[in-house]
């Protein structure tokens, strides 16, 4: 079956060429194999082998205490020491002892290792000072809208400008269904390519299944995974919300302490993201974050966030790879979800509305021009009949 590229396969591409250690990470279900198999097959020569360290005997490699046994095992399988050679190794953090391994035939024998692993948190762990200047890593993230399309076969144009974004009541009849299933579902490639609904869910189900079951008790030394389930219903009804960590502590029944140990690991195993305010770095920090999930499917699976915060966590996670995202807010006087800083560009102050009026818009841009932000947009779900100066979220690709 060929597969369907995704937006970041170029700069996986073009890392071949780099001698360091290529590192995918990313939240289960994520694509992380399919990328690494895409990957090795670029690699214009025979003189390479896929490991996938799930198996028993292909993990029991890595166990060995001279190192140099793992280079005679790639000879045993025919490849030639004498020439590059890639080693394209899956599901790492089932082998503790793997960096080491790694690290030892980099330096003595200057082969190439492509590697995924299934989180941040598990390989700030695992590959400690030791790698440093060894390794580069891609993160990989659920689908964006427009890679949506392209797993499910539908052409689209790439927009790239505001302008260009805005509703389109063509371009929105063709494609607002596709949309829809996108903020309901998410991006995890499995969820996007499964037909039906009922199945879809079971698919969600069973990723956050494993993450809890496998991921938290392999990486994590939560003993009460009862009180992170908790914590993550919780968190999925306050989905755009600033977080309240005294509330969020008494709702988990945890101390503060533990609470933002629990948030810590789960920003960096992939579930949650918490978005900072707007504003000079010493002063940010005092305003508050606001809460988001990196996959509405998942979120979904833990509580009904709402329609409007599906909408709100939907363009956040489509936005966030355009520039740097922070959200504005002066106490209960006003907020502004977004305030988006693309590279070389002024800030844009965005909005999202389920349904967006000519008088959004006008208090949006009040806001704005209070805060010397002189570009400014709302995004909108659906129409509203006699206003059409909206980026419709659809279009955000």
């Amino acid at each position: 079956m060929k597969t369907i590229e995704r937006s970041i396969f170029p700069l996986l591409k073009q890392a071949l060429a780099d001698p360091r250690i290529l590192v995918i990470t990313g939240m289960r279900r994520v694509g992380k194999t399919t990328s690494l198999l895409w990957l090795l097959d670029q690699v214009p020569s025979d003189n390479k082998i896929y490991m996938d360290l799930e198996r028993i005997d292909q993990r029991s490699v890595f166990q060995e205490t001279n190192y140099d046994n793992v280079l005679n095992y790639f000879r045993n399988l025919g490849l030639k020491t004498d020439q590059p050679m890639t080693v394209a190794l899956d599901e790492i953090q089932n082998a503790p002892n793997l960096p080491s391994v790694v690290k030892y035939l980099y330096d003595h024998y200057g082969l190439k290792f492509l590697l995924s692993g299934s989180s941040s948190f598990y390989l700030k762990n695992l590959f400690n000072e030791s790698m440093a200047g060894r390794k580069v890593v891609f993160e990989l993230f659920p689908l964006g809208f427009g890679e949506f399309l392209d797993f499910r076969g539908v052409p689209y144009r790439r927009k790239t400008i505001p302008e260009e974004m805005l509703y389109d009541i063509h371009e929105y009849d063709r494609l607002s269904a596709y949309y829809e299933e996108f903020i309901t579902f998410g991006g995890l490639p499995n969820v996007v390519l499964e037909p039906k609904v009922k199945t879809k869910r079971e698919i969600l189900l069973d990723i956050i299944s494993s993450y809890i079951n496998i991921d938290v008790k392999v990486m994590a030394d939560f003993r009460k995974i009862n009180e992170l389930q908790r914590l993550l219903n919780a968190l999925a009804v306050r989905v755009g919300n600033k977080l309240d960590y005294t509330k969020l502590s008494q709702i988990a029944g945890i101390s503060r302490p533990t609470l933002y140990e629990y948030l810590d690991f789960l920003e960096m195993t992939y579930i949650i993201n918490r978005l900072p305010a707007f504003s000079i770095p010493d002063k940010a920090a005092t305003l508050g974050k606001k809460l988001y999930f990196l996959d509405n499917g998942i979120a979904s699976v833990f509580a009904n966030p709402g329609e409007g915060a599906l909408f709100e966590n939907a363009v956040y996670n489509q936005l966030r790879v355009l520039g740097e995202l922070s959200h504005l807010s002066r106490g209960n006087e006003y907020e502004v979800d977004f305030i988006l800083t693309a590279s070389q560009a002024l800030p844009v102050a965005l909005e999202a509305k389920i349904h967006p009026t000519l008088k959004d818009d006008l208090k949006l841009k009040k806001i704005a021009e209070k805060n010397r932000i002189t570009n400014s947009w709302l995004i909108g779900r659906y129409p509203t009949a006699g206003f059409k100066d909206f980026i419709w979220g659809g279009s955000i690709l």
